[in-house]
């Protein structure tokens, strides 16, 4: 499965972007779709995960109340709805496909296929 990644830019902040991730094929009957994402010198950090099936979106904290994450399984794409930006929200956007539990679902290691990265910049 390859991931295509787009939608990154700069913007002001406060405006929003929608991050867009596109998979080659359908993963597996079942799957979690996430973002994750890395500023310069910073650990790729968790952002945001929603299971093919539906149901709960998992939120960092720090984005909470400003992102929005979805799947369309029929397309094979996901969404990642970002409003309210921040400048500390500047990073390369990763998506990522995978069949975590639970546990693990905001652990990069639960997640096997992986995106090129898109670049989101905000400045103040």
């Amino acid at each position: 499965v390859q991931l295509q990644a787009s939608g990154g830019g700069l913007v002001q902040a406060g405006r929003s972007l929608e991050l867009s991730c596109a998979a080659s094929e359908r993963p597996s009957s079942r799957y979690a779709m996430s973002w994750f994402r890395q500023a310069p010198g910073k650990e790729r950090e968790f952002v945001a995960a929603r299971r093919s099936t539906g149901g709960t979106s998992y939120l960092a904290d720090s984005v909470k109340g400003r992102v929005t994450i979805s799947i369309d399984t029929a397309k094979r794409t996901g969404l990642l709805q970002m409003n309210n930006l921040k400048p500390e929200d500047t990073a390369v956007y990763y998506c990522a496909v995978g069949d975590p539990i639970l546990s693990s679902i905001r652990m990069r290691a639960a997640y096997r296929y992986w995106g090129q990265g898109t670049q989101v910049t905000v400045s103040s």
